[in-house]
C-alpha cells in the first residue's frame, strides 16, 4: 500500500561518510569543508583495523565543526551490546545532543575476516535490539540518542518499528526503482520515521566504505537503480527531490569524495 498520502514529509538533511583515507590535515580539512557546505552530519563506517576507530574518530570531527556526527553503521557481528550502547551515549553526552547511533546487523563475513567467529543473522539481531534497550537505559529520562537502524528483511524490518527512528534500508545493487519503492513502501512503517538513503555512486565514482570498489555504475543506471545519482547538481537535485515524494527519503547519506560535487545539491535543498 502506498502510504505518501498520510506520511510525515520530513525535511531534507544530508549526510557524509568521512573516513580517513588520507593524511590527518587533509581529512581534518575535509570535515571543515563539509560543514561549510550545509552538510548535517559526518559519518563513519565501523571498520575496525581499516580505519582509526569510530568513537575517537567521530569526537575528534565534533571538536573540528558543529555538525552532528553519526556511525554508518556499528555492526553488531562486531560489537558487544552494552559496551557499544556506553559509547553511543558517552559521545551524546559529550557533543551535547550532537551523535546519532546507526546500527546494523553487518557486513556478511566480516566478524570471520577479522578473525572472530562467526555470528547467525538471529545473534546480530539480538545484539541490535539489546544495544538500542542498554542506550535507552543509559541515556535515562532527559536524552535521547536517535537511532539509525539498517535493515534489509522483515525481521529487521520489525525490530527498527519498535526500536529506532529512522531506518536505511539495505538494497541490493541490482534492484530498480519500481522494487526499491515497493521495498518501502512495503515496510509497515510509522508515518513520522525518517527514511535514509544511502548512496554508494554519484556519476562514474564509487565512494570507499559505502561498496565494493568494483561496483558497475553503467549497471547500476541501466537497471534504474537508487543507489546512484547522477553527477549534474541540477539533475540529482531532481531525483533527490522526486525520491522523497514519490517514496519518502529525506535522508540522503554519500560519501566523501563526492560532498564537492554535491555540495550545490545541498545549498538547494537542504532544511526544505
Amino acid at each position: 500500500m502506498n502510504d505518501q498520502a498520510t506520511r510525515v514529509t520530513k525535511p531534507f538533511r544530508f549526510g557524509v561518510v568521512a573516513p580517513i583515507t588520507s593524511d590527518l590535515p587533509t581529512w581534518r580539512d575535509r570535515v571543515r569543508r563539509i560543514a561549510d557546505n550545509g552538510y548535517s552530519t559526518v559519518l563513519m563506517p565501523d571498520v575496525p583495523t581499516w580505519q582509526p576507530a569510530l568513537g575517537p574518530t567521530l569526537a575528534t570531527a565534533a571538536a573540528l565543526t558543529d555538525l552532528r556526527i553519526g556511525s554508518w553503521v556499528y555492526a553488531a557481528a562486531l560489537r558487544e551490546p552494552s559496551s557499544t550502547a556506553w559509547e553511543a551515549h558517552s559521545l551524546s553526552v559529550l557533543t551535547e545532543g550532537r551523535f546519532e547511533m546507526g546500527i546494523g546487523a553487518g557486513r556478511p563475513g566480516i566478524e570471520v575476516e577479522l578473525g572472530l567467529p562467526a555470528v547467525s543473522l538471529t545473534e546480530r539481531r539480538s545484539r541490535m535490539r539489546e544495544t538500542v534497550a542498554a542506550l535507552r537505559k543509559y541515556d535515562g529520562p532527559d536524552r535521547h540518542t536517535p537511532v539509525v537502524m539498517a535493515v534489509s528483511g522483515p525481521k529487521s524490518q520489525a525490530l527498527a518499528l519498535e526500536v529506532a527512528d529512522a531506518v536505511t534500508f539495505v538494497l541490493p545493487a541490482d534492484d530498480d526503482r519500481a522494487e526499491t519503492t515497493q521495498r518501502v513502501r512495503d515496510f509497515a512503517g510509522r508515518t513520522d520515521m525518517e527514511l535514509a538513503q544511502h548512496i554508494a555512486a554519484v556519476g562514474d565514482g564509487v565512494a570507499p566504505f559505502m561498496a565494493p570498489p568494483n561496483l558497475d555504475t553503467a549497471a547500476l543506471r541501466a537497471a534504474d537503480s537508487l543507489v546512484i545519482l547522477p553527477s549534474d547538481p541540477a539533475a540529482a537535485a531532481e531525483e533527490i527531490q522526486r525520491r522523497r515524494e514519490e517514496i519518502g527519503f529525506s535522508y540522503f547519506v554519500i560519501g566523501a569524495d563526492f560532498a564537492d560535487t554535491l555540495a550545490p545539491v545541498v545549498a538547494q535543498l537542504a532544511g526544505q
